[in-house]
């Protein structure tokens, strides 16, 4: 092998030739016959591959003799990291802050236009601005609610101006009343049974809104102690007649999760978990997306961690189909009911699939 194609063949150079930011403060390359040392999206001209040294830190550069280019400055902060600054700050501000501030002041506070705050923004965080602050509120709401002499004084407290617009839509936001929630739920009650399902014990409960959680695990108690845990107060009730039905169909979900469940389901999750779970929701079964597609999906490119960790808050096990979200390398990755579980999953999903190719190619061969 050349050195040519040593330096072609390293992962680097593609992301140095593509001008990737996402590989800004992973390395650097220098170049040889100008002793300068580059970010890896660098916009100056491309080097000659055999000119080229790869470095993992600026500081390894310099101390091999060749200096900062004054054009991409890698010895400072990157792009990615000054705009993470940012937008924490701005983060800050909206949590903070008495009276939620304007879109063009907080765009002033980082000295951009609004337009370019407002997209790098939702780049960022995967919400707009006015969406975070409303879900910051919610978040506050929820935590004043049990200690609040009323539920005036818990919204007004969590920074409500009025409380119209947010009963219009405390359903989604709380699962419940606000005074249910203030209350730490009793009075909702949630029907709820055990089953067995190919993939071993199934727990499913139902609200009056629909199916609120669909659990899998080894023991049936561990999974009764995790909704309990959920709900401490809420009022637990054992099958009713037409909802062995409700199970029996969540039971053929598991164990064949290309046909889709036809119940009202009770989604319970913050602005962003929600837009992370229609994402979920429309990938084929039996295929798969990345955590980092996913986030591009809901126009969020660089919230990867936060899609991950809406996977992992997902209660509906299989309706919501979080285990057809993988690593970038297609591996499987940590799932809330087991990796072996979501293993088995896709492969359901993968022989249904290709079983409706053999019979289709069957029908097409009678046919002929």
């Amino acid at each position: 092998m050349t050195l040519i194609d040593a330096i072609t063949d390293d992962p680097r150079w593609q992301q140095l030739a593509a001008r990737d930011k996402q590989a800004d403060g992973r390395f650097v390359y220098a170049v040889r016959t100008t002793g300068i040392y580059c970010r890896p999206s660098c916009p100056s001209r491309r080097a000659k591959p055999e000119n080229v040294l790869f470095f993992a830190t600026a500081a390894e550069a310099a101390a091999a003799g060749y200096r900062a280019c004054q054009r991409c400055r890698p010895d400072g902060a990157s792009d990615q990291q000054q705009w993470a600054a940012r937008i924490t700050a701005a983060c800050r501000l909206l949590e903070s802050a008495e009276t939620e501030p304007s879109l063009h002041e907080l765009a002033a506070q980082a000295g951009v236009s609004a337009y370019h705050f407002h997209r790098r923004f939702r780049a960022l965080t995967g919400l707009t601005p006015r969406a975070y602050a409303a879900a910051r509120r919610g978040q506050r709401l929820r935590e004043q609610l049990p200690q609040a002499a009323s539920v005036t004084e818990a919204l007004y407290g969590a920074g409500y101006g009025s409380s119209g617009c947010f009963y219009a839509a405390s359903g989604a936001q709380l699962g419940m009343t606000p005074g249910q929630a203030r209350r730490g739920a009793p009075g909702e009650r949630l029907w709820f049974a055990v089953g067995e399902c190919s993939l071993g014990p199934v727990l499913v409960a139902q609200s009056a809104r629909g199916v609120c959680a669909i659990l899998l695990g080894a023991e049936p108690q561990a999974l009764v102690q995790e909704m309990q845990a959920r709900f401490p107060r809420a009022e637990f009730c054992g099958a009713v007649p037409g909802f062995e039905q409700t199970v029996a169909q969540v039971i053929g979900l598991i164990d064949h999760p290309q046909a889709g469940l036809d119940l009202p389901l009770d989604i319970r999750g913050t602005l962003f978990q929600q837009r992370v779970w229609q994402a979920l929701c429309a990938i084929p079964p039996g295929q798969t997306l990345s955590y980092r597609e996913v986030a591009a999906r809901i126009g969020a490119p660089s919230a990867v961690r936060a899609v991950a960790g809406a996977c992992a808050a997902n209660l509906l096990a299989v309706a919501i189909p979080c285990h057809r979200v993988v690593r970038q390398d297609g591996t499987l990755s940590g799932y809330r009911w087991g990796v072996e579980r979501k293993q088995a999953l896709l492969q359901k999903e993968r022989a249904a699939d290709d079983e409706e190719i053999a019979i289709d190619a069957d029908d097409h061969t009678g046919s002929v």
